[in-house]
């Protein structure tokens, strides 16, 4: 195994959502003695758990995790934060010669790290944001064409967000945001595995059943506690199921809808992970793909 961390310098463990990626990278990490990496944009927030499928503290006993409850709910993490805070990680460790797994299913924040994405060091500008909508998006997108004609090209000219942020970008820095990305491939060697459920039969029944587990763990009292530590209104509790579920909350339906539109969200979402995984998305880097249930000597025998 001492041949496996000193050929790889990351090991990445992706694909969608419920198809088993915790439980292999714990296995494997305890296998090879390496510490987790987590590549999901809402497992980074404190008190959201049970309805991101956080590792609990069980599963972590023996195996260090990092990037996961690091800022509040009610605070921005950019892809440039967390790129930054994975890449000292991963640094550190191969100081200490160390093979770190990068496991999760947010496709960017994992090319932000595989392809070295270069993001411009720019936080939100609530205040100039405000002023460019009220300005409306065809107005918004015709000065993006003149002040960043690259950028405006790949860019749909209904695409409000892509716009704005191309806009604030440009304004504080004085350069278009074409010309400050592009990527640069870290220098260490990656492999990557992949999990996927090709029945999709089956695999509803895998979301169907991690719902229902969610709810008999208490997400709903989960729910509750984050509307009152940040309120009702908080943007995190109108993404994928906690937003049905808040709904249901509010009485604005019934359990059984909530959770069936859960399921049928959740599914639609899996469908969006693959298309970008198995797509130009991931970049140039070749995915080994494994079947939902896989062990950790299956993707060992990867590394041969």
């Amino acid at each position: 195994m001492e041949s496996i961390k000193q050929n790889v310098g990351l090991i990445v463990i992706l694909g969608a959502t419920a198809t088993g990626k915790t439980s292999l990278a714990i296995a494997l990490a305890k296998h090879l003695n390496a510490p987790i990496l987590s590549a999901d944009s809402r497992q980074v927030y404190r008190n959201l758990d049970i309805g991101t499928a956080k590792p609990t503290i069980e599963e972590r006993q023996g195996v260090p995790h990092y990037l996961i409850d690091i800022i509040d709910p009610d605070q921005t993490l950019t892809l440039a934060d967390y790129q930054d805070q994975a890449q000292t990680l991963i640094a550190k460790f191969h100081r200490e010669g160390v093979t770190p797994i990068l496991v999760g299913g947010s496709g960017l924040y994992i090319k932000a790290i595989t392809a070295g994405l270069k993001i411009p060091r720019v936080p939100p500008q609530p205040e100039l944001r405000s002023q460019l909508e009220e300005l409306g998006q065809n107005y918004c997108y015709q000065v993006l064409q003149q002040v960043d004609p690259v950028g405006a090209t790949k860019i749909h000219a209904n695409d409000q967000i892509r716009t704005l942020r191309s806009l604030e970008v440009f304004y504080v820095t004085g350069q278009p945001l074409s010309e400050q990305q592009g990527e640069q491939a870290p220098d260490y060697p990656i492999v990557q595995i992949g999990l996927d459920c090709e029945d999709l039969h089956a695999y509803r029944k895998l979301v169907g059943d991690r719902t229902e587990q969610m709810l008999n763990q208490g997400w709903l009292d989960e729910i509750c506690n984050l509307q009152k530590l940040y309120g009702a209104d908080l943007p995190l509790l109108r993404t994928l199921g906690y937003g049905e579920m808040s709904d249901y909350l509010a009485h604005k339906t019934d359990l059984a809808t909530a959770t069936e539109l859960t399921i049928i969200h959740t599914c639609q979402f899996a469908k969006r992970q693959r298309t970008w995984f198995r797509g130009s998305g991931n970049g140039n880097l070749p995915i080994h793909w494994l079947p939902t249930g896989s062990n950790w000597e299956q993707a060992i025998a990867l590394f041969k």
